[in-house]
C-alpha cells in the first residue's frame, strides 16, 4: 500500500493502538480487579506518553501519524497536509478510536461486570471534567492542545537524531499530561474523546451509565480552536 491510501490507514490504524494503548491504561488503573487498580495518575500519563509514542512508530513509515483531527488541521493551516486529505484523515482517525476502544472493552471484558463505578467505566474511554465549568474546561483543553500543536511545529526547527523526534513528542505529552491533565483529563484530540465515546455509547458494556453527551463537545471545540491559535503563534514566530 502506498500514496494516500497508506497514509489514510496509517492513520486509522495508528489512531486504534492509540486508544488500545491509552484507553488500556485507564482501564488497569479504574477498573476493579485488574492487577493495576488504584496505581494513579502518574501511570495514566505516562501510558498515554508512550501510547502516543508508540502509536507513531508503529504507522509514521506509512504517513505523518498525526492520530488527532486538531493535528491535521493544523497541518492543513501550515500547508503541510494537501487540504484534500483532511476530511479523509479525520474519518480515518475516527474510526480506528472506535475500534481501538472496541479492543479495550473486549481485553477487559470480565472486569466491567465487577465495577460498580460508572464514572469510572466512563473515564475509560471519555474524559470528563473534575469540576464542571464550561468555560474553564474549554480554556484547559485550548491550552493543552496549543501547547501540543506548538510543540510539534517547533519541533520541525530542530534537528533529532533517526527516530528521536518521536519520543519527544511523546515527552511532549507526557509534560501536558502531567501539568495540566488534572482539570479535564487533557483530550487534546477530538478523535481521543469521541470515537471512544461513541463505543460506550453502543456497546453493551457491564454496568455503564451515560456517555455525558453534555461535555462532549468541550474535547471537540477546545483542541480545535487550541490548534488554531497554535498555528498563529507559529507563524508569527517563524
Amino acid at each position: 500500500m502506498t500514496g494516500d491510501m497508506a497514509a489514510i490507514f496509517g492513520e486509522f490504524i495508528g489512531t486504534m493502538i492509540l486508544i488500545v494503548l491509552g484507553s488500556g491504561v485507564c482501564a488497569a488503573v479504574n477498573l476493579n480487579k485488574s492487577k493495576a487498580q488504584g496505581s494513579g495518575w502518574i501511570v495514566i500519563a505516562f501510558g498515554w506518553a508512550m501510547g502516543v509514542a508508540m502509536a507513531a512508530y508503529i504507522s509514521g513509515f506509512m504517513g505523518p501519524a498525526h492520530l488527532n483531527p486538531a493535528v491535521t488541521v493544523a497541518m492543513a493551516m501550515t500547508g503541510n497536509l494537501e487540504v484534500g486529505l483532511v476530511f479523509p484523515f479525520i474519518i480515518a482517525q475516527m474510526l480506528g478510536a472506535i475500534v481501538g476502544a472496541v479492543l479495550i472493552w473486549l481485553a477487559y471484558l470480565p472486569h466491567w461486570a465487577v465495577t460498580e463505578d460508572q464514572d469510572a467505566i466512563l473515564g475509560t474511554f471519555a474524559t470528563a471534567p473534575a469540576i464542571r465549568n464550561y468555560p474553564a474546561n474549554v480554556m484547559t483543553e485550548i491550552l493543552g492542545t496549543f501547547i501540543l500543536v506548538l510543540g510539534l511545529l517547533a519541533f520541525t526547527q530542530n534537528e533529532f537524531a533517526g527516530g528521536v523526534n518521536v519520543l519527544a513528542v511523546g515527552g511532549l505529552i507526557l509534560a501536558i499530561g502531567l501539568s495540566l491533565g488534572g482539570p479535564t483529563g487533557y483530550a487534546i484530540n477530538p478523535a481521543r474523546d469521541l470515537g471512544p465515546r461513541i463505543a460506550h455509547a453502543i456497546l453493551p458494556i457491564a454496568n455503564k451509565g451515560g456517555s455525558d453527551w453534555a461535555y462532549s463537545w468541550v474535547p471537540i471545540v477546545g483542541p480545535m480552536l487550541g490548534a488554531v491559535i497554535a498555528v498563529l503563534v507559529y507563524q508569527v514566530m517563524v
